[in-house]
């Protein structure tokens, strides 16, 4: 459209421009293309989770190894001061592990071979005279509830019974898998016991090669951690020693009361299950004595189980937690805690050593904790402090009392004291 201004020449306005829509930089003409690390990093958190996923299931797979090596581990510093001072006297130490570990197994075997010899003879016992337990059991239910009961009728009732026949049958079924477990324990107790017998014998060799990769100042906190292990274990063995002849003679005079045979093979029986089996060690060790209680009278066998219910609650609360705070020298709460935390990790292992482990890690640590005097505070020493007073007061007060005494003719301090 043409317009005339002031010259009176006509000019021709531009129609108005549309906007155009921005071209792509030129840097990004490839932008919808995937980024070149992205392929890269997917494959390497792929590679990540497979390793991850590996590893998880190698550590779950080799569980009961690891386990059996803990416990080679802490066995073999137990046996340590033996075979060290044996070492020291001139003999080669591989032939000291030996003759410790000889030592061990013998008093063991003769140990298990006298009280497996005990129990088939009172099974027998037990066998042969069954059947005059259940006439006296039949006629005291007959002479306090007036009953007409036969021994005749009570063992046709039981050998007709199904849950008789089918106890049978889970019985001859189940033979195979306590064959297999038995052979498992008996490889379990073999691996063991090479695993602590190279670990004795190779002590200075294993301590040497784990030094090597470790600067200097390493090395002395390794070998300063390795002793503080030697410590602490034999300390917590020496403990459980204490408690396991505690118990032992505690129950012998029981037995010996009671007029039960075999008392002292039944008494070091007790004393050992009952402290170093966790968990399980004080049951397994209380039905054993109330079995052969039973044969000599039914009544023995129930105040057996009352002493041992009594007793086990004096040692859980009384003497284990001073006896373990001593040699191990740690807080009895911790020792209980370090039990309860071990059982439910690795179960009876890390109940067995949950304590000299705990007690391990507080000695280390202890060296690298900065300590600071402590204030001479009432609460500091469990008393409580007096009723707050105003500064002016406390200050009067003060001065009061730091004023010097003056003598009085009567003999008497300025203040009245005598």
């Amino acid at each position: 459209m043409a317009s005339i201004d002031e010259t009176g020449q006509s000019t021709r306005h531009a129609p108005p421009s549309v906007p155009t829509p921005p071209g792509p930089p030129p840097g990004d003409a490839d932008g919808a293309r995937m980024p070149r690390w992205l392929p890269r990093a997917m494959v390497l958190a792929l590679a990540l989770v497979a390793v991850f996923q590996l590893g998880s299931w190698a550590f779950h797979q080799l569980t009961s190894l690891l386990i059996n090596v803990l416990i080679a581990f802490f066995l073999a510093l137990a046996v340590e001061p033996a075979v060290s001072w044996m070492a020291s006297r001139g003999l080669r130490r591989g032939l000291a592990t030996a003759l410790v570990f000889l030592a061990v197994i013998v008093m063991a075997a003769g140990f298990v071979t006298l009280l497996g010899s005990v129990l088939a003879g009172q099974l027998i016992k037990m066998v042969e005279g069954f059947p005059d337990y259940i006439d006296s059991l039949i006629h005291w239910i007959n002479g306090h509830f007036h009953t007409e009961l036969r021994r005749v009728d009570v063992q046709e009732g039981l050998l007709r019974s199904d849950w008789l026949r089918s106890y049978v049958q889970n019985s001859a079924t189940g033979v195979l898998d306590v064959s297999a477990q038995v052979l498992g324990g008996l490889f379990q107790l073999l691996t063991i016991t090479l695993f602590s017998f190279y670990f004795a014998a190779d002590g200075p060799r294993l301590r040497r090669a784990l030094c090597s990769v470790l600067p200097p100042t390493r090395q002395a906190e390794v070998l300063r951690a390795w002793e503080i292990a030697v410590d602490k274990t034999g300390g917590y063995l020496y403990s459980r020693g204490l408690m396991a002849l505690a118990s032992g003679l505690a129950h012998y005079v029981l037995l010996e009361i009671l007029d039960v045979p075999y008392a002292p093979v039944l008494a070091v029986w007790v004393g050992l299950v009952s402290q170093f089996i966790p968990t399980i060690g004080t049951y397994l060790a209380g039905a054993l004595p109330m079995l052969i209680a039973f044969t000599v009278d039914p009544w023995y066998a129930l105040w057996v189980l009352i002493f041992v219910v009594l007793y086990q609650q004096f040692e859980n609360y009384v003497l284990q937690p001073k006896l373990t705070a001593k040699t191990v020298d740690i807080h009895p709460a911790v020792a209980f805690g370090s039990v309860i935390a071990g059982t439910a990790l690795l179960g009876a292992v890390g109940a067995l050593v949950a304590i000299p482990a705990v007690a391990t890690l507080q000695a280390f640590l202890g060296a690298y904790v900065k300590r600071y005097d402590v204030t001479d505070d009432p609460r500091v020493h469990g008393h409580r402090r007096g009723p707050a007073r105003p500064r002016a007061l406390a200050r009067a007060w003060r001065a009061w009392a730091r004023r010097p005494r003056t003598a009085r003719p009567g003999g008497g301090s300025g203040d009245g004291g005598a």
